[in-house]
């Protein structure tokens, strides 16, 4: 089942209403630091949130 896209108008529209969380698809610290998106997580705060994200919190991951 292919994953749809979304434009960056709806995805900011779903994090600004709290509907989804964005987050940066980059492992790395630095690419992170280049390519952060305003209300972005890093994959690694992400991961480390993870256990306490409900179910069917949306998640939206972007990369440059």
């Amino acid at each position: 089942m292919p994953v749809p896209r979304i434009g960056p108008e709806e995805a900011r529209a779903k994090v600004k209403a709290g509907s989804a969380l964005l987050v940066c698809a980059y492992g790395e610290a630095e690419k992170f630091a280049q390519n952060h998106l305003e209300d972005a997580l890093s994959r690694q705060d992400f991961e480390a949130r993870l256990p306490q994200i409900a179910k069917d919190t949306e998640i939206i991951f972007y990369c440059a």
